[in-house]
């Protein structure tokens, strides 16, 4: 099982198992670079995932609250139907942000292994 031949900033040798056919292991490798740059970019969006949700159960409150206000009588009615209208189309823009964000997430994971099938393509002369 070789190791890893690359030097660590600290000066000491990485002792991370080389990749078949590589001198370094997945970290130090050139060949997966950019997907290690990708990879630590997905964290901080990924970290947002929660929020679409928080929002929606925010919005079902308000919702409940104003059917109370309608049939207790402390809302008007017209009133109630343009705030109804209102937080319906921010539900669909919360929807459509979520849609978009999903769509960039995949499009990111074919495009790694896009690269992965490249690199591994090139290394075995297919």
């Amino acid at each position: 099982m070789a190791r890893c031949t690359a030097i660590k900033p600290s000066g000491d040798r990485c002792r991370g198992r080389a990749i078949e056919g590589s001198e370094w292991c997945w970290n130090h490798d050139p060949v997966y670079r950019e997907q290690r740059r990708r990879h630590g970019q997905r964290g901080g969006r990924r970290g947002g995932r929660g929020r679409p949700q928080a929002e929606l159960a925010n919005i079902k409150h308000r919702l409940e609250d104003l059917v109370e206000g309608v049939l207790g009588g402390a809302v008007d009615r017209s009133d109630a139907a343009v705030v109804g209208q209102l937080l319906n189309t921010y539900i669909r823009a919360v929807s459509v942000e979520l849609k978009a964000r999903e769509l960039l997430e995949l499009i990111e994971r074919l495009e790694a292994l896009e690269e992965m099938q490249q690199a591994r393509d090139s290394r075995f002369g297919a």
